[in-house]
C-alpha cells in the first residue's frame, strides 16, 4: 500500500525537478548561468554537425568532432520531431532519454530485495548538474549503459548489445561489462556485445563516409582545465607558471612547457587503472546481484579521475552508474554515491556559475576545481576499495541470483 505514494513522489520530484532545469537552460543567457554558452552548443555545433551528418557524412575535418560514430544517429534524432526547432527537439529527446531512466530505475526497484532509491537518487541528482545535462547528449548515452546493467539478470545477450551501441555513442558504457559474473554470463554478454558493434559499425560505414575521423581529433587532445592534470597546472600558475590557457579542440585547454608530460602521465595513469581493474577481475572470488552495478561504477569512476578531460557532464555517468547500484540493498558503494552528490554540486559552481574564474586560474576558481576533483579522487579509490573487499570476502555475500551461478555446481564462489 506504501508503494502508490512513492512513485508518485518520484513522479512529482522527477516533473518539478526538470521544469526547473528548462527554466534554468531558458535563462542560460544569465551571466551565472554561462551567459548563453551552455545552449549555444546545441543552437550551433550541434546544428552544424547535424547539416553535416544529413549529406551523409561525419565532419572529418572538424577538429571538434572527437566522438565515435554512433554519435551520428544520436545528432540526427532532433529530425524525428519536425515541428520543432532542432534545439527544442534535441532537449525533448533528452528530457525522453531521462525519464526512460527513472522508469528502468523504478521498474529494477519494485523487484523483491531491490530498493527504489536508485530512482529517487537520479531524480535529485541530475539538476545539481543545473541546466547542463539537458544541453549535452551524455544522458542518451547514461541510458544505454543503464539499461545493459539492468539487463543482465534477465538477458545477458541484451545486456551487451546496450553496452555495445552506448560504446559507439561514447566509448565508456563498453566498461559496464567489466563486472558481468564469470562463465556464461561473461561469454554471452560479450559475444553479443562484438557482434552488436560489428553490425552497428558495418551499417554505419555503409552510411556515412569518414567513421572514424573522430580518431585523430582525439590523438591531438591536451589537457583541459577540469581534469586533474588541469588542476595541477591551475596551481601552478598561482605559483608563476607560465602556461596559458586556450580554446582548443572543443574545450579550454592548457599550453606551455609541460603540458606534454601531464597529459602523458594521465595517459600512464589510465592504463594502471586499467590494469587494477583487470587484477580485481581475476582476484574476484565472489559476485552478488550488485557486483555488475558496483563494478561498473568503479570502472568508470577510475577512468574519469585519470582522463585528461573532466567535463561537468561527465557527473551524469557516474551519477546515473550510482543509481544503478542503489537499485540493490547489497550494493557496497553508498558511501561512494554520496561522494558523488557532492561533485555534482560543486561541478554545478565550476560550470557554468563560476567557470570564468576557472579559465583565468583565480584563487576562487582553483578552490573550486580542487574540491571538485578532490571529491572525485576520494570516490574512486573508496569505490575501488569497496568493490575489492565485497567481491574477495564472502562473509557479507548474500544468496547469489541464478544467473551469477556457474553450472552445474551452482557454488557461490564463482570459476
Amino acid at each position: 500500500m506504501t508503494r502508490p505514494p512513492t512513485f508518485l513522489a518520484l513522479a512529482v520530484g522527477w516533473a518539478a525537478s526538470r521544469a526547473l532545469m528548462l527554466w534554468l537552460l531558458i535563462h542560460d543567457d544569465l551571466p551565472l548561468l554561462g551567459g548563453g554558452a551552455v545552449a549555444r552548443e546545441v543552437q550551433r555545433l550541434y546544428f552544424r554537425w547535424y547539416g553535416v551528418l544529413t549529406q551523409g557524412a561525419f565532419p572529418a575535418h572538424d577538429t571538434l568532432w572527437q566522438y565515435p560514430p554512433g554519435a551520428g544517429p544520436v545528432l540526427l534524432s532532433p529530425a524525428l520531431l519536425p515541428t520543432l526547432t532542432y534545439f527544442e527537439a534535441f532537449v525533448a529527446l533528452t528530457l525522453a532519454a531521462d525519464l526512460l531512466i527513472l522508469l528502468a530505475l523504478t521498474r529494477a526497484g519494485r523487484r523483491p530485495g531491490r530498493s527504489l532509491r536508485g530512482g529517487a537518487y537520479w531524480t535529485a541528482s541530475l539538476p545539481l548538474l543545473l541546466p547542463v545535462p539537458l544541453a549535452r547528449y551524455d544522458v542518451q548515452v547514461t541510458a544505454f549503459a543503464v539499461i545493459s546493467l539492468l539487463t543482465l539478470s534477465r538477458s545477458p545477450r541484451a545486456c551487451g548489445a546496450f553496452a555495445a551501441l552506448g560504446a559507439l555513442v561514447k566509448v565508456w558504457p563498453a566498461l559496464v561489462l567489466l563486472g558481468t559474473p564469470k562463465g556464461p554470463a561473461t561469454r554471452s554478454a560479450w559475444m553479443s556485445a562484438t557482434v552488436t558493434a560489428t553490425a552497428a559499425l558495418a551499417l554505419l560505414a555503409a552510411v556515412f563516409s569518414n567513421p572514424f575521423a573522430f580518431v585523430r581529433q582525439q590523438g591531438g587532445r591536451g589537457v583541459q582545465i577540469e581534469s586533474f592534470g588541469g588542476t595541477a597546472l591551475s596551481l601552478a600558475t598561482r605559483a608563476g607558471w607560465e602556461g596559458r590557457v586556450r580554446y582548443r579542440y572543443g574545450a579550454m585547454e592548457f599550453v606551455g612547457p609541460y603540458v606534454t608530460s601531464v597529459a602523458a602521465l594521465s595517459l600512464a595513469l589510465t592504463a594502471v587503472a586499467f590494469g587494477l581493474l583487470l587484477l580485481w577481475r581475476v582476484r574476484a572470488r565472489y559476485w552478488t546481484e550488485a557486483t555488475p552495478f558496483d563494478a561498473a561504477l568503479t570502472a568508470v569512476l577510475l577512468f574519469t579521475v585519470t582522463s585528461r578531460v573532466i567535463s561537468p557532464q561527465y557527473l551524469v555517468w557516474l551519477l546515473g552508474l550510482a543509481a544503478v547500484c542503489l537499485t540493490s540493498r547489497h550494493t557496497s558503494q553508498r558511501p561512494v554515491a554520496w561522494l558523488l552528490l557532492a561533485a555534482a554540486a560543486v561541478s554545478g559552481l565550476d560550470y557554468p556559475v563560476l567557470y570564468s574564474e576557472v579559465v583565468h586560474c583565480t584563487w576562487t576558481g582553483v578552490t573550486v576545481m580542487v574540491v571538485r576533483n578532490g571529491l572525485l579522487a576520494a570516490a574512486a579509490v573508496l569505490s575501488f576499495v569497496r568493490l575489492w573487499r565485497s567481491a574477495r570476502s564472502a562473509a557479507a555475500a548474500p544468496p547469489v541470483p541464478s544467473f551469477v551461478r556457474s553450472p552445474p555446481e551452482r557454488e557461490l564462489s564463482a570459476s
